[in-house]
């Protein structure tokens, strides 16, 4: 039943980053906007951490198998990709390269700022 309660509140949030898509006229992703509401509702403790914990890491660990249809849709246009294949994997390889880098130094930053607070 916990997992229940956990998941609808995530859900919900979910929920009003659709509402928000569809009444602000920004092309930012539905997705992004739950993303904020969740992280604005962690950081005010609106949502105590520990009442969406267990299902989050459910939903975290069952995520590589919610990329098993993006592959299939590949695999569907491979005639569209055929003839521009090597430009598209140049872009991934690069594209990847640079979110690995902007988020590890994004994370040693968190990492050094949390460790500067709990020392006097």
């Amino acid at each position: 039943m916990a997992y229940l309660k956990q998941l609808a509140r995530i859900l919900f949030i979910t929920l009003l980053g659709e509402a928000l898509h569809y009444f602000i006229p920004l092309p930012v992703p539905a997705g992004i906007y739950g993303l904020l509401l969740m992280l604005l509702a962690l950081s005010t403790g609106a949502i105590c951490l520990s009442a969406v914990r267990e299902t989050g890491k459910f939903l975290v660990e069952i995520m590589p198998v919610m990329f098993i249809p993006a592959a299939v849709g590949l695999i569907n246009t491979w005639d569209v990709l055929k003839g521009i294949w090597l430009p598209v994997l140049v872009i991934i390889a690069v594209t990847t390269a640079l979110t690995m880098g902007v988020s590890g130094r994004a994370a040693q930053r968190v990492i050094r700022m949390s460790g500067r607070k709990e020392d006097p």
